[in-house]
């Protein structure tokens, strides 16, 4: 339940657009209420959580510190938007960052994983649709067309749900216009959050490791044919699908299999680790939301010539590879055809 809304106009700084302060909290009936509740909370990714960090100390990040004089006494939520839209406009230095309405919200009782909580959520809305309006006089219509905000897409927004203080929050982000500098300035410059150490990131983080090992790395060591590598992305799929726990060493005997292939990929786990400044656990539980979302990334196709495309999605024992007068070929085994 939302209990509080204050908006907050916030330019571009590089530009001079400066800042629009509301001069208090805005008050909607219950109809708009849950319309503009499921505009700002619809979009969020299931199961995917961040948290606030700073480098010389969690003190240090301003969003940590407003968000915490919140939680120990929601009557000062206008005074921390305040700065909070201050802090923003400091971080919307480029050219091409969009001002816009900038919100700061109070959620009552959310429910995070079985536990009733408070979270403060903090939206940016930048893009505006025209929208045609008509218009009836009578037996007369007219047409009149406004600009406004889309329901359908929330730009940018982020929901500190008030669990694992210490740590800084658990945080979920969303970011719609997530494009190089625009990503930037609002996870990494305003926000400032790290992915969270859980069984989401964990999944998430060897499922494209895989993907990276078996596509990128295999194919220098050794000599796979792309089908071979469609498999392996096969069954990798396959193990994530059946299993409720991922064990490192359970997963190189039963996808990799060959031993000099799975002494390459332990080797590859360590220098995927330094490359993205992560630590991937050797056994975790799998989180099913972070696999549904990975498996969208694993293309099971081989394309030949710019024009034909072969999806593999099943048995490898179906495709043969050869060559003869004519050149190289795939040969397709089936039983039906559909």
């Amino acid at each position: 339940m939302i209990t509080n809304y204050i908006i907050h106009i916030v330019g571009n700084k590089s530009g001079n657009e400066g800042i629009t302060l509301s001069k208090e909290p805005i008050r909607v009936d219950d109809r708009l209420n849950a319309i503009i509740e499921s505009w700002l909370l619809s979009s969020f990714p299931i199961g995917e959580y961040y948290q606030l960090y700073h480098d010389s100390g969690i003190e240090y990040n301003v969003v940590y510190g407003a968000s915490t004089r919140i939680f120990d006494n929601p009557e000062v939520l206008y005074d921390q938007s305040v700065n909070l839209a201050k802090h923003l406009y400091e971080q919307s230095t480029h050219p091409k960052i969009k001002g816009g309405e900038f919100y700061t919200v109070y959620f009552k009782d959310c429910l995070l994983d079985g536990e009733t909580v408070d979270a403060v959520g903090l939206f940016k809305s930048e893009n505006k649709d025209t929208f045609l309006k008509v218009m009836r006089e009578r037996n007369n219509f007219n047409l009149e067309s406004e600009q406004g905000i889309n329901i359908k897409k929330l730009d940018k927004g982020c929901l500190i749900f008030n669990k694992d203080r210490e740590n800084g929050y658990v945080v979920a982000v969303v970011d719609n216009t997530n494009r190089g500098v625009d990503a930037q300035y609002w996870i990494d410059d305003f926000l400032h959050v790290r992915q969270r150490k859980d069984e989401y990131a964990n999944t998430e983080n060897v499922m494209a490791m895989a993907k990276q090992f078996i596509t990128k790395e295999l194919p220098k060591e050794f000599e796979v044919p792309k089908a071979d590598q469609i498999d392996l992305l096969n069954r990798s799929l396959q193990f994530f699908k059946e299993k409720d726990s991922f064990d490192m060493e359970e997963f190189a005997n039963e996808v990799i299999e060959q031993p000099e292939v799975i002494e390459s990929f332990k080797s590859y786990k360590k220098s995927y680790e330094e490359e993205h400044a992560t630590e991937i656990d050797d056994s975790f539980t799998i989180s099913q939301h972070a696999f549904k979302k990975q498996q969208r990334s694993y293309k099971r196709i081989i394309r030949l010539d710019k024009k034909i495309q072969i999806i593999i999605d099943g048995n490898r024992d179906h495709i043969e590879q050869g060559e003869d007068e004519r050149g190289n070929y795939y040969k397709v085994y089936y039983s039906t055809e559909e």
